[in-house]
C-alpha cells in the first residue's frame, strides 16, 4: 500500500500528489513514469513523474480528472492508500546519459502544453542542478490552468508563457510563440523537448523539422497498462513498432507518425473503441521486452513503384515513374537483410553505403540517408533514376536470387527526392586550401570529381562547352526519365554549393587549352570529362539523306533545346513513321521522343531481345507504350525519293552465330531476307566517340585506335603529368555511374597527387 502525504488542487481538475514510494524515490530519473491502480478493482492509470525525493522517499505526480478512473483517484485524500504504484518505468531521459560539459554548450528549450507542463519540471530541474539553464514554455487555456509558474522561473533560463485567450502572457498557440522564438534568434536551438497532448506535440515537430532541430517528445498519453504486456501503446517510429511503455516514453518527434499514434490514443476513450481495436488486433501481444505482432513483409517481393498510365504518359514527356511514397519507401527499405558482407556495394561503382542508408530509410531518417549517400555520390537523384542498378548493386543483391532485389536505385532515388523537397543542406566542406583544378566538362565525370575535391578543399572551376551545365544529362537523356528543372539542375547547384565555379561556353581545345589553364591561369591540376558526343553512323548507302538523325542531334534538339516545347524556337523533325536503329538506353530514349512526337515508331535491332543492351526497365516501358520492335533485323540502305527525303529503310533479316569479342553472339546476314519498311525519318543510334579536339592541341596527350583518351584505369592519369581523365572520354559511351566513379577515383589520385 502507499500512502498519499499531499495533496493540492493546482488548477480546475488537476491535482498534485505526493506518495509515500521509497524504492521508486530512489531509482527515479527524469522521463519515466509510474503506473498508479487506487484500488482492486481500479484500471492500471499511466502517470509521467513530476518530481521525486530519494531521501523522504516521495514521488509526485499531476493527474487532470477526465474519466471515471481519475475522477475516484481526485477523490482520495492525505493519509489514504493507493493499492499500487509501480516504478520508475520506461527510459529515462536521454540527455541524463549526455556529456554535461557538452550540454552545456547546447541550447535547449522545453515546450509544455497543459498537464504537460508536469513531466517537463523534473528535466528542467535535472538539468538546472547540473549547471544547465534551459529555457520553457509553457501554454494553457488561461492563466487559471497555469501550472508551476514559480517553480519553473527559479530553475531554467527563460520562462515564456502562453495562454488560448490571452489572459497572461503570449496570446496564442505554443506553436506560434516557438516559431516566434526561433525566426527572432533570440537563442540558436539545438533541442526541442514538447510534452503535452498529441496535437500539440504534432505540430510542434512539424514545425521544427522545416528548421532542422532535434525535437524529443513524450508519448505517455497514449500508453494503457505501461508494462508492455498489452501491446496497446504501439506506435511507428521511424518505421518500426515502438511501445511507448518500454521503449519510450519519449522518442524523435521527427520519426513519429502522429496521426496512428491519435487514432489509437481516441480509440481508447471509450469502451466501444476498445472493443474495435481487440477485434482489429486480436489478443494481447506477446513480445519479448515487450515485442509486438508487427506487420509482415514479405521479403521476397519489392514493393510496386507507381507509374504514369502508358497510354496517357505516351502522350506527355512528364516523367514515367512517379517514385515510392514515404510508406512504400519505408516498406522497401525494412525488406533489407543488412548483410555483414554487402556484395551490393562491391558492384556500386563510387561504393556507397547501401545497407547503411537503407536502414536509416527503414528507420524514417531520411535526411541521415541522404547524408550517408552524400558522402560517394553528388548525383544520388539522377543515378536512382537512370543507372542499371539491375546490373549493378541490386544483381548482387541477395534477395534476387529466390525472390525480387531490394529496390535499391528507388530508394536512392526517394531519399535523393526527400532531401530535395526537405532543403537539406549537404555541403559540407573541409577549409579551402588554396589549390586550383580545373575539370573539363560537367557531366557525370566532371560533376563527380569536382565535388569530391571540393569538399576537400580544393579550388575547383569546371569549363562546359554547353550553355548550360549537365553535360549528357541535359542533352542525352529525356525529361520523361530524368526532369532537368527539378533533378538534375538541382544536383548541379549541390555542386556549386560545394564551393565548385562553373564557367559555360567554354570549348576547352578553342576557348582556351589545357596547357593555357595550368601554364596561365595557374591551375595545378585538371580533369578532363569531356564525354563522347561524336555519333557514329553505320556507312550504309543513303545516310545523308534529308531525314536521316543521329540520336546525339534528335535528343539534343528535344532535350537541352526543349525543341518538344511549342514555345521554343529550335526546330524538330519528326515524320509520320520513324525508324530508330540500335537497341541502347539511347535508342530507347530516341523512340520513346519520337512516339510522344506524334510518330508511329519501330525499333530495329541486329541481334534478339536477350541481348539488348538497353535496361530491361526501359524496353518494358517502350513496349508499354506502344513503340514496335524488328529484332534481328539489321538496315543495309536507307531509300529516298526524288526530292532528297528519306522514303524508306531496306532491311534484311539476321540469325545469331558465333559469339564475338563482346560475348555476344555475332548476327550473321540471312541471305534472300531483305525487305523495305515504309518510314520517312531515321534516327541513328549506335553509339558515340569521344571528340579528338582537346587531344588535338594538348602536348603529350594520347589517344588510343578507338579515338579515346589513355587513362590509367585506377586514378584516371594521362599520359600527361597533372592531367587526368575519366567516363566516356576514357572508355567510349559508357553508363552515368560508370562515369561517376572514374571521376571519383581520379579525385582521390589528383589529391594525393597535390599532396606529395
Amino acid at each position: 500500500m502507499y500512502k498519499i502525504v499531499e495533496k493540492k488542487e493546482l488548477a480546475p481538475s488537476i491535482f498534485l500528489m505526493d506518495i509515500e514510494a521509497p524504492r521508486v524515490a530512489k531509482a527515479c530519473l527524469p522521463g519515466q513514469f509510474v503506473i498508479v491502480k487506487i484500488d482492486e478493482k481500479g484500471e492500471r492509470i499511466p502517470l509521467t513523474v513530476c518530481d521525486y525525493d530519494s531521501e523522504k522517499g516521495t514521488v509526485t505526480i499531476v493527474f487532470q480528472t477526465i474519466g471515471g478512473s481519475t475522477k475516484r483517484m481526485a477523490g482520495y485524500e492525505v493519509g489514504e492508500y493507493f493499492e499500487d504504484f509501480v516504478g520508475p518505468l520506461g527510459q529515462h531521459s536521454d540527455f541524463v546519459n549526455k556529456d554535461i560539459e557538452e550540454l552545456k554548450k547546447k541550447n535547449m528549450i522545453f515546450v509544455a502544453g497543459g498537464v504537460g507542463t508536469a513531466p517537463v519540471y523534473p528535466q528542467v530541474k535535472w538539468l538546472h542542478e547540473h549547471g544547465i539553464n534551459a529555457d520553457v514554455i509553457v501554454g494553457c487555456k488561461s492563466k487559471n490552468y497555469l501550472l508551476f509558474e514559480e517553480e519553473l522561473k527559479s530553475i531554467c533560463d527563460n520562462l515564456y508563457i502562453a495562454t488560448d485567450d490571452g489572459s497572461y502572457g503570449y496570446k496564442g498557440f505554443v506553436t506560434d510563440l516557438l516559431k516566434e522564438l526561433i525566426d527572432k534568434k533570440t537563442k540558436d536551438y539545438d533541442y526541442v523537448v514538447a510534452i503535452g497532448p498529441m496535437i500539440m506535440m504534432k505540430f510542434i515537430t512539424q514545425l521544427t523539422k522545416k528548421y532542422g532541430i532535434k525535437t524529443i517528445v513524450s508519448l505517455n498519453p497514449i500508453m494503457v497498462d505501461g508494462t508492455g504486456m498489452c501491446g496497446a501503446c504501439r506506435v511507428t517510429v521511424g518505421g518500426k513498432v515502438k511501445f511507448a511503455c518500454v521503449d519510450g516514453p519519449e522518442f524523435d518527434g521527427h520519426l513519429i507518425d502522429f496521426d496512428e499514434a491519435m487514432r489509437r490514443q481516441a480509440m481508447y476513450k471509450t469502451e466501444e473503441g476498445k472493443r474495435i481495436l481487440k477485434k482489429e488486433e486480436g489478443d494481447t501481444f506477446d513480445r519479448k521486452g515487450c515485442e509486438c505482432n508487427t506487420e509482415k513483409v514479405d521479403r521476397m517481393k519489392r514493393v510496386p513503384i507507381k507509374e504514369q498510365d502508358p497510354k496517357i504518359r505516351a502522350t506527355n514527356f512528364d516523367e514515367v515513374c512517379l517514385g515510392y511514397t514515404e510508406e512504400e519507401a519505408v516498406r522497401e527499405a525494412s525488406r533489407c537483410l543488412n548483410c555483414k558482407k554487402p556484395m551490393c556495394v562491391t558492384q556500386c561503382p563510387v561504393s556507397i553505403s547501401i545497407p547503411k542508408f537503407i536502414e536509416q530509410v527503414k528507420n524514417r531518417n531520411f535526411e541521415e540517408a541522404a547524408k550517408i549517400i552524400a558522402k560517394s555520390s553528388a548525383l544520388p537523384a539522377v543515378c536512382g533514376r537512370v543507372c542499371p542498378q539491375e546490373t549493378q548493386c541490386e544483381g548482387k543483391c541477395v534477395l534476387g536470387k529466390k525472390g525480387d532485389a531490394v529496390a535499391i536505385g528507388k530508394l536512392e532515388r526517394f531519399v535523393a527526392d526527400w532531401s530535395r523537397e526537405n532543403n537539406i543542406d549537404l555541403s559540407d566542406t573541409l577549409p579551402k586550401n588554396g589549390k586550383k583544378i580545373a575539370v573539363i566538362g560537367s557531366g557525370p565525370s566532371g560533376l563527380t570529381c569536382a565535388g569530391d575535391l571540393a569538399k576537400l578543399g580544393y579550388d575547383v572551376t569546371i569549363f562546359e562547352a554547353l550553355h548550360k551545365a549537365g553535360g549528357v544529362l541535359v542533352y542525352g537523356i529525356p525529361e520523361f526519365r530524368l526532369p532537368k528543372d527539378t533533378v538534375v539542375n538541382h544536383e548541379v547547384e549541390n555542386v556549386k554549393k560545394l564551393g565548385v565555379k562553373i564557367e559555360t561556353d567554354v570549348i576547352v581545345g578553342r576557348t582556351i587549352t589545357v596547357d593555357q589553364l595550368i601554364e596561365k591561369e595557374g591551375f595545378q591540376a585538371v580533369f578532363i570529362g569531356s564525354g563522347a558526343g561524336l555519333p557514329r553512323f553505320m556507312g550504309i548507302p543513303g545516310e545523308n539523306l534529308n531525314g536521316v538523325f543521329s540520336a546525339n542531334e534528335f535528343l539534343t534538339r528535344s532535350n537541352l533545346m526543349k525543341a518538344f516545347k511549342k514555345d521554343y524556337d529550335t526546330p524538330i523533325k519528326v515524320g509520320k513513321k520513324v525508324a530508330v536503329v540500335g537497341g541502347g538506353n539511347v535508342a530507347m530514349d530516341s523512340a520513346r521522343t519520337a512516339l510522344r512526337l506524334g510518330a508511329e515508331v519501330y525499333i530495329v535491332y541486329r541481334r534478339s531481345e536477350s541481348e539488348l543492351p538497353a535496361r530491361a526497365e526501359e524496353v518494358h516501358h517502350a513496349e508499354e507504350e506502344g513503340i514496335k520492335f524488328h529484332l534481328l533485323t539489321n538496315p543495309v540502305e536507307i531509300l529516298g525519293d526524288e526530292s532528297g527525303w528519306v522514303r524508306g529503310i531496306r532491311c534484311a533479316k539476321m540469325e545469331l552465330g558465333e559469339p564475338d569479342e563482346s560475348g555476344r553472339r555475332r548476327p550473321v546476314k540471312i541471305e534472300g531476307s531483305e525487305f523495305d519498311l515504309d518510314v520517312d525519318t531515321v534516327i541513328m543510334a549506335l553509339g558515340t566517340s569521344p571528340n579528338p579536339l582537346i587531344a588535338s592541341t594538348t602536348k603529350g596527350l594520347e589517344m588510343n585506335k578507338r579515338g579515346c583518351l589513355v587513362a590509367r584505369e585506377d586514378t584516371g592519369l594521362t599520359t600527361r603529368e597533372g592531367v587526368y581523365a575519366g567516363g566516356d572520354a576514357v572508355t567510349g559511351a559508357a553508363t552515368v555511374i560508370l562515369a561517376m566513379g572514374a571521376g571519383k577515383k581520379a579525385a582521390k589520385a589528383i589529391d594525393e597527387y597535390l599532396k606529395r
